[in-house]
């Protein structure tokens, strides 16, 4: 018999699951809270690890369509003038892409091989160690060999299964808004990037509409809805009031935009798997804020069916194999996230000073 696998989360880790797993022989259900793909998110990389997995899945070309043509930031003063210039890549090879159309790009290439089901949700699991119980929103209840929660750092399969995310994510002290600006960016060739203590501002060029982002210092929100995008455009708007150069025009584009709003958060988990339940992604290990989350996304994805394909039934030994393996490239990256933290936003001016120095020295020495 095939073996059945639920993903929950048609983002990069699940949109690159459902595509090799469904290639190793499993049939493949991806189920997605909302009701179509979102059209916000900032750009992120493809690089690295995940540069052999699109190369394998014949998405490069249409990645490369929708990339960026960054290639480098300009660190900007109040009055826009530049201070600092860093180099955008380091990597030949790596991408840059908004990371609505790289989820784009891994729909359209999974979709023949797995059945997509949107406006629906995990409201229950109940698993042992031969399947796992599921109950929908909307969808009659099915049994699944396995479940995949690929559903992003406010995953509802990790709080159904292994505890409240009050007990597993911890916020980093930093907010990240974004938004399209309308229009294409006045330099398409450079990010720029304002910042004051505790506060940035950044206009990206993007393969269309430039995209803006706040990236801003502030208290965890326990009670707050993620999906309340009402209340997130209001706390942006308090966070930047008087902040200098463009901020005025920009926050004036929230109302009615489409907003994308979260906590920079670590995730801490023991491990990742309970019976035939396991996590991919930022549901198992959040690290985005450089752009990594994504590209640790689809090689972990990818490590995940390469390892059910080599236990063939086997799958308790296949899931071991997936989270030792990838856990090397992830445990150093959320090591940092705190440290990547201050270099984006730091908290005084005398950092602020610091960390464009330190840029305009590596300017000089490339």
């Amino acid at each position: 018999m095939t073996p059945s696998v639920l993903i929950s989360g048609a983002g990069v880790a699940g949109t690159t699951a459902a595509y090799w797993l469904a290639r190793n022989g499993y049939r493949v259900t991806v189920v997605e809270r909302s009701a179509g793909q979102r059209s916000s998110g900032n750009p992120v990389d493809v690089r690295g690890p995940a540069l052999p997995v699109a190369r394998a899945m014949g998405v490069l070309p249409a990645l490369k369509e929708r990339a960026t043509h960054a290639e480098g930031m300009r660190v900007l003063d109040r009055a826009g003038r530049t201070v600092a210039r860093l180099p955008m890549q380091t990597e030949p090879d790596a991408l840059e892409i908004p990371r609505a159309d790289l989820a784009a790009v891994l729909v359209d290439a999974a979709r023949e091989h797995a059945d997509f089901r949107y406006d629906d949700s995990i409201t229950a699991l109940s698993a042992d160690p031969s399947g796992v119980d599921v109950t929908f929103d909307r969808a009659a209840p099915e049994r699944y060999d396995l479940v995949i929660g690929a559903d992003g750092l406010h995953s509802a399969v990790r709080r159904l299964a292994f505890g409240p995310e009050s007990d597993l994510v911890q916020h980093l002290g930093v907010w990240v808004a974004t938004l399209p600006l309308g229009e294409p960016a006045d330099d398409p060739r450079h990010a720029l990037m304002y910042n004051e203590p505790g506060r940035l501002v950044s206009i990206h060029p993007s393969s269309g509409d430039a995209l803006v982002a706040f990236i801003f210092r502030g208290p965890a929100r326990p009670t707050l809805d993620h999906r309340d995008t009402e209340s997130h455009r209001r706390i942006v708007a308090a966070a930047y009031q008087g902040a200098g150069w463009r901020t005025p025009e920009l926050l004036a584009k929230l109302p009615g935009a489409d907003v994308y709003f979260d906590a920079v958060s670590r995730v801490h988990l023991p491990t990742w798997t309970t019976d035939r339940i396991t996590l991919a992604g930022d549901a198992a290990s959040c690290v985005s804020l450089f752009g990594d989350g994504s590209s640790l996304a689809m090689a972990g994805a990818h490590t995940l069916a390469t390892a059910l394909a080599a236990a063939g039934p086997d799958i308790a030994t296949a899931l071991r194999r997936y989270e030792a393996d990838h856990r090397v490239r992830t445990d150093a990256k959320v090591r940092r996230a705190a440290r990547a933290a201050a270099l984006v936003v730091p908290k005084t001016r005398l950092g602020l000073a610091v960390r464009n120095a330190g840029a305009r020295l590596m300017t000089r020495g490339a």
